[in-house]
């Protein structure tokens, strides 16, 4: 518990500190987390810079274009209040790596799980380590996250086929505030990177991008 404590009270002040300097320089930063168990965390490269790019053009945001990887067990994910995370295999988190996204969450951090086909037999039970009193639940489509610049009424688009299923967002919801998104069978992140990766058509990219937007929006201005 006073480790716990002592955490908390350290991200409270970087946190703290990190929104003080921000603000000073009107600068917002994202990170990318790096994990253990095989899978490849590393997919997607141009994803991000592409949706950085994009919100800071379309929404007036001013996010930093310096995106850096920051791992689940380190005191650097509290410098960033939106974490990203993507791939196709195996996650193992650590049980000191669970107890620091646990606190980084509770207290006003964000995680973005985006399956980019594979990964979904592994991260559940790792969600459910993290949040053992918390289920992972779907989404309504009557929720904010689908409603801010650019409003889907139905849901998260579908970008790659993969198992022809219907795309689907989860989270984890803490005292209402949603803390935690996993999109499933979307592969969002694909849609965000250069269009000569995966061939995917303009109106596709675009979607994908504009969803982005749309989390990214929810997250910073919390409506």
């Amino acid at each position: 518990m006073r480790l716990k404590l002592v955490i908390l009270f350290f991200f409270l002040h970087t946190l703290a500190h990190t929104l003080a300097v921000q603000a000073q320089e009107s600068m917002v930063k994202i990170a990318l987390l790096k994990y253990s168990g095989g899978g490849d965390w590393y997919a997607n490269p141009t994803s991000l810079p592409n949706l950085v790019a994009f919100c800071n053009n379309q929404l007036g945001t001013n996010i930093s274009n310096d995106i850096p990887t920051v791992e689940p067990g380190s005191m650097e994910i509290y410098n960033f209040p939106f974490l990203h995370m993507t791939g196709h295999g195996n996650v193992i988190f650590s049980s000191q790596e669970i107890d620091n996204l646990r606190t980084y969450l509770f207290a006003g951090g964000f995680l973005h799980i985006d399956d980019n086909y594979g990964m979904d037999p592994y991260i559940r039970p790792q969600i459910a380590k993290i949040f053992p009193e918390y289920e992972l639940i779907e989404i309504p489509y009557t929720h904010a996250i689908f409603h801010q610049n650019w409003d889907f009424s139905k849901g998260l688009p579908k970008i790659h086929e993969h198992d022809n299923k219907a795309p689907q967002a989860f989270g984890v919801f803490i005292e209402g505030r949603l803390v935690l998104l996993y999109t499933y069978e979307c592969d969002l992140g694909d849609g965000w990177e250069d269009q000569a990766v995966h061939g995917d058509s303009q109106e596709t990219r675009l979607k994908a991008l504009q969803m982005g937007a749309n989390i990214i929006q929810y997250v910073f201005e919390g409506e």
